[in-house]
């Protein structure tokens, strides 16, 4: 299982493979690995046993202070943190992203390898116009705009090879 879950303004790259037990996975977390046990303590709190030292994380049914509706509450110890998960592979994740203000980030949905840059840095896109296309299992993707703007910048040049959730480009 692969996610991309963005906490605060970073967003990382989570791999998750179970390993041996019900409770032991193999995590790969931005390209790090590690062993990470994790058990289900009751409804939303889940303890976690990570190179040695337990943490408990729960979900907080409280409002989040910023828009309930961009993520979700997650407490570590006395920390709280506005998460948000995506599936890269899910089909709701390839739905376009909202196309309101400000500059929205064009992400890989699977890995491949960049074949075609449509439409360079500068660029004015319409909603729905393609931007790059990505090859993957023989099968060329193309990645399209969210929204009406420019291309503001292209991250990744033709013949590059992509992970899934890795920023190609930006459209302001």
């Amino acid at each position: 299982m692969i996610y991309q879950v963005t906490v605060g303004d970073k967003t990382h790259r989570i791999e998750l493979v179970r390993s041996g037990s019900a409770s032991s996975w193999r995590c790969t977390l931005n390209g790090r690995e590690f062993p990470l046990d994790v058990v289900a303590m009751q409804a939303g709190v889940l303890s976690f046993l990570i190179d040695g030292k337990s943490y408990e994380a729960r979900l907080d049914e409280a409002k989040a202070i910023d828009n309930a509706a961009a993520g979700t509450n997650i407490v570590v110890g006395d920390e709280r943190f506005l998460a948000t998960v995506r599936d890269p592979r899910s089909l709701r994740s390839r739905r376009p992203a909202d196309a309101g203000q400000g500059i929205k980030k064009l992400t890989a949905p699977m890995p491949g390898k960049v074949v075609r840059i449509l439409a360079p840095a500068g660029t004015e896109v319409e909603a729905g116009q393609p931007v790059l296309a990505i090859e993957a299992m023989k099968m060329q993707n193309e990645i399209k705009s969210p929204k009406k703007g420019k291309v503001k910048k292209i991250s990744v040049s033709q013949g590059d090879a992509v992970e899934a959730g890795q920023i190609l480009a930006e459209v302001e």
